[in-house]
């Protein structure tokens, strides 16, 4: 296709579905997209403009790229919580709550990344696994081990993949002491692999600052991560209040600090780039204070109920206007798939209403907006991600539901909204027929790899 000399390298037609600040779904049966050689959406209008725009953008009509009738695009899913780590054990190890779950699992799988070879499989794997399923843009958490958390942001890097890469920090495992590191050494080391990740210059792999939790870390390394965050403007991330046992632990462990939350906040912690996972036993007056400081949430609701942790109450959360994403929470949560979040999202909502009628259950529409445009709010990506404004990277999925094999059936009078419904509560990856990331098609993967 001719570029033309404004620069357009691909023009789709066809229906897309999108959320906007001002509406949990917008289907859009006919529009027509143009994508930028920067990977932007140059415009995003009605179809029946399309002749007007190629002749103010210089395309030809015969380059516009016609989706079939039970075919659309939507946004990249933001996976806002995941560890690549755990993706060797991902569906298995699920009969313990949480302490137990690290103590006995988790923990020793982690130690072995230190071969880098191990780490080299599981890493391309779950890049892989995760890019097929539609996430692309994910905050993994890695290990404690620099070089095999560098190899995860080449890994990354290599598949197109946008992600915050972050090297585990903990100067104290109460659990099992033998997996941690020194203060001193553990600082060293993170410094260490920010300084040599943004080295790199990848384009869309960052580092971000990511200690384990506060169980983990002494007061001093906490200090010290807030600093190092703050001096390098980047992102945050941790868990919180998962599960009760936890949350009595880390009181114990931070009696001059009046909540979990406070224990992060005191530390310069708790910043408008910081994403806290699970958060099932915040109190109200602690989501004030993430609204307060702009911090985000990231609600994984298959490890909440797999670990047995607790049930997110999304509706508080976002009456407290925090900002709340999706997070699949691999290996806790048993699934690497976003939709899988979407589901499970929309299925805790329900279950919460069953022991308040006054709750408001979620609707898939709000859960479809957390996927997308609420995981990028979540991460200070939505100045350039999450649905398809106009100078936005083309970040997304083309889903057919009627592919070979596919799960869902068709029926008449299927319009475009009861599609995208069906695929986000029956649909897979055979559903996902491409996927891009900034306007480069990453699925299917080239031969090469």
């Amino acid at each position: 296709m001719s570029s033309g000399s404004s620069g357009v390298v691909r023009v789709y037609r066809g229906g897309f579905a999108h959320s906007t600040r001002d509406s949990a779904l917008l289907v859009l049966t006919d529009c027509v997209l143009g994508v930028n050689a920067r990977g932007r959406i140059a415009f995003c209008e009605e179809g029946h403009n399309v002749e007007s725009l190629s002749r103010q953008w210089g395309f030809e009509m015969s380059d516009v790229v016609q989706l079939g009738p039970h075919e659309f695009f939507m946004p990249g899913m933001v996976d806002t919580h995941i560890h690549a780590s755990q993706y060797t054990y991902s569906g298995t190890h699920l009969d313990l709550p949480l302490l137990d779950w690290l103590n006995i699992y988790t923990f020793p799988v982690e130690s072995r990344y230190e071969d880098l070879d191990f780490a080299k499989d599981a890493y391309t794997k779950v890049v892989k696994r995760t890019l097929r399923n539609g996430t692309t843009t994910a905050c993994y958490f890695a290990t404690i081990h620099t070089e095999a958390s560098l190899l995860l942001g080449d890994i990354t890097d290599d598949f197109g993949q946008r992600a915050l890469i972050g090297k585990v920090c903990m100067d104290r495992n109460p659990l099992v002491p033998e997996y941690k590191e020194l203060t001193n050494e553990c600082k060293k080391e993170t410094d260490r692999f920010i300084t040599e990740l943004l080295r790199k210059k990848f384009a869309l792999v960052k580092p971000i600052v990511t200690p384990r939790f506060a169980m983990s870390c002494s007061s001093a390394l906490l200090s010290n991560l807030g600093k190092t965050a703050r001096n390098n403007d980047l992102h945050i991330q941790s868990h919180i209040s998962e599960n009760k046992e936890e949350v009595q632990f880390v009181k114990a462990l931070f009696p001059e600090c009046k909540s979990y939350t406070d224990v992060y906040a005191k530390h310069g912690l708790l910043t408008s780039k910081t994403v806290m996972a699970h958060g099932c036993h915040l109190t109200d007056e602690e989501l004030e204070t993430f609204h307060e400081k702009g911090a985000a949430l990231s609600h994984c609701p298959n490890s909440n109920i797999s670990l047995i942790s607790g049930l997110l109450n999304v509706r508080n959360v976002l009456n407290h206007k925090v900002k709340l994403g999706l997070g699949t929470d691999v290996a806790g949560g048993y699934s690497s798939s976003m939709l899988d979040a979407i589901r499970k999202a929309v299925d805790t909502s329900k279950a919460l209403c069953i022991q308040d009628a006054q709750l408001q259950p979620l609707s898939y529409k709000e859960a479809f907006r957390l996927a997308t445009l609420g995981g990028s709010e979540v991460l200070s990506l939505d100045d350039c991600l999450g649905n398809f404004e106009v100078e936005k990277d083309f970040d997304a999925l083309r889903v057919n539901v009627c592919v070979p094999g596919s799960p869902i059936d068709v029926f008449p009078g299927d319009d475009l909204e009861v599609l995208l419904e069906k695929f986000l509560n029956l649909g897979d990856d055979r559903n996902i027929v491409e996927v891009y990331v900034a306007g480069k098609r990453v699925v299917p993967f080239p031969d090469s790899k």
